[in-house]
């Protein structure tokens, strides 16, 4: 058996050593330089960029769907495969009611076959609430996404529930109210169902200490990435057709590349994070996790928008919708250089597909770079590690409880000093700044990246194979993810093909902040003329555990 704690510790030791090295061969200029460089220019910038939001957002786009590359489901025979505008659309037309569906759903969600590994525990009163929003439809007060299941990763509160944070610190401690996005979500009619599986503090590795590993419905001796794995595993597995996330490196995003699902990390405080477990508050960010961009865009606008608690949070809200008539006319900037860097061939074909699909659309592509990321790259562990360490000191006496991963991280999280912290903090706004504006300069409205760098990790010695090379996950899964954690920027992943070992890989799309609707809207193109994200793995809700 790989011994987990050093073979995670021996890949993250030298990369946070690399990464302090080079971060302070490169000092920012002493004082007096009056640099940009304090957390209130970040907050300008962003604040700036709102209003710019608000004041331009046109018009929602009227309603016109291209016609679908293959017939819709028949929801009601099999609501497993719905997605959750076609749930929506079949709760409207009466061809079922949420009572048929969350009891069609309920017996995966403790079944033994590979999904099961991403339920932890039912929610209180799913079948009450389903009963609710089918008398909601049938008196014509239905809510926006009345009688939608959706699973909450276990770092998010859900009221009376037992919430653990994937560890064993935390014992069997229950949640004294709703988050934020549970909350609003249960506002608009959706059901709370089951509590989906987390690495430990949404760090931890692959085999949790408390719940074990959640494999891959794809290939059951895979991972599905970090650190929402009950939710992409669920959603990949056709259990549930929503799910909560949170993206502190990539963690919405790399489940979503390596299980073939879609998910967004918003613009940083576009969600509240209220009621959310922090890792590392200045990258922590929680977003939805669906089947389509459709889907991802009606549950967003539901949890956007301040709540009065979370002070990252504003009360202007951007316009937020999916409008695939949009990418007419987009202008999608193409990265090279460090984005298709360690990167297998199956996931370059897969970014040279979806370039060519985009181009086709309508939308115009225009190369891009942007300067000093592997700087940028080191910054982004400076700034987790020190304040996880923050986050967690209180738990030094008893770090033992930790899993393997977990205490690897805890073990280094000390390294860094305060001036490598405060760098890393000073260095941000002037990187957004750049990043900004060099999207202006080039008159690019979203970029386009290639996913994670290889399909999903073995579970057994945690590598990843980049065109016949193993690497250790540690070096592959967020490079191309974390970097816009640190800056903020609305980031989507969507499935994009299949490599050879039959395992799906994505594209990311990324976009300024509070233009989270770009990346929504050519996303949402892009899953109108393709079909990836209707593939379903051999283990799931649709196929049985069997088809293998």
């Amino acid at each position: 058996m790989t011994d987990v704690f050093a073979v995670v510790r021996g890949t993250i030791a030298p990369q946070l050593e690399q990464a302090l090295r080079d971060s302070r061969a490169n000092p920012l200029p002493a004082a007096p330089s009056s640099l940009p460089a304090e957390p209130g220019h970040s907050h300008a910038l962003f604040a700036r960029l709102l209003g710019a939001a608000v004041d331009a957002a046109p018009a929602p786009a009227a309603p016109t769907p291209a016609a679908p590359v293959r017939a819709t489901t028949d929801t009601a025979s099999d609501p497993a495969a719905a997605s959750v505008t076609e749930l929506l659309a079949a709760y409207r037309d009466g061809a079922t009611t949420p009572t048929a569906v969350v009891a069609a759903l309920a017996p995966h969600w403790t079944s033994d076959a590979v999904w099961s590994d991403a339920v932890l525990r039912p929610v209180d009163g799913a079948e009450q609430a389903a009963a609710e929003s089918t008398r909601r439809w049938a008196a014509g007060d239905a809510r926006p996404l009345e009688g939608i299941p959706f699973a909450v990763k276990d770092i998010i509160d859900v009221a009376d529930t037992v919430v653990t944070s994937g560890s064993l610190q935390t014992g069997d401690r229950v949640a004294p109210a709703d988050a934020t996005v549970v909350a609003r979500l249960r506002a608009a009619g959706a059901i709370p169902v089951f509590m989906a599986a987390t690495t430990e503090f949404a760090c931890g590795g692959p085999h949790n200490a408390r719940y074990g590993a959640v494999r891959n419905p794809w290939d059951p001796e895979r991972w599905t990435g970090g650190s929402s794995t009950g939710s992409g595993s669920a959603l990949a597995a056709r259990i549930v057709p929503l799910a909560l996330g949170s993206d502190t490196g990539g963690s919405i995003r790399v489940p979503s590349a390596l299980c073939g699902t879609t998910g967004i990390k918003p613009t940083y405080g576009l969600v509240p994070r209220t009621g959310v477990a922090s890792l590392s508050w200045t990258l922590d960010h929680v977003g939805p996790m669906a089947r389509t961009a459709e889907d991802l865009a009606l549950v967003l606008a539901v949890v956007a928008g301040g709540d009065g608690e979370d002070p990252t949070t504003h009360t202007a809200v951007p316009l937020v919708e999916a409008a695939p008539d949009r990418v007419v006319g987009l202008r999608i900037g193409v990265p090279r250089g460090w984005f298709t860097e360690r990167v297998d061939g199956a996931v370059l074909d897969a970014h040279a597909a979806a370039i060519d699909r985009f181009r086709g659309l309508g939308a115009t592509i225009v190369p891009i770079e942007f300067d000093d990321l592997e700087a940028i790259d080191a910054e982004c562990w400076t700034v987790f590690y020190g304040e996880l360490a923050a986050n967690q000191e209180a738990n030094a006496d008893t770090a033992d409880l930790f899993d393997a991963g977990t205490r690897a991280r805890f073990d280094v999280a000390f390294t860094p000093t305060a001036a490598d912290y405060l760098r890393a903090l000073r260095r941000r706004p002037l990187v957004q700044a750049a990043m900004v504006r060099r999207m202006d300069e080039a008159g690019v409205d979203v970029v386009l990246t290639p996913g994670i760098g290889a399909t999903a990790p073995r579970l057994d010695d945690l590598t990843m194979s980049v065109d016949g090379v193993p690497y250790n996950l540690h070096d592959v899964v967020p490079r191309n993810t974390r970097l816009f954690d640190y800056v903020g920027f609305p980031a989507l992943m969507m499935p994009a093909g299949t490599a050879p070992d039959g395992l799906p890989v994505g594209v990311q799309l990324v976009a300024r902040p509070w233009d989270d609707r770009l990346v929504l809207s050519a996303a949402a193109a892009f899953q109108a003329v393709t079909d990836h994200h209707h593939r379903v793995p051999p283990a799931s809700a649709t196929r049985g555990s069997t088809d293998q």
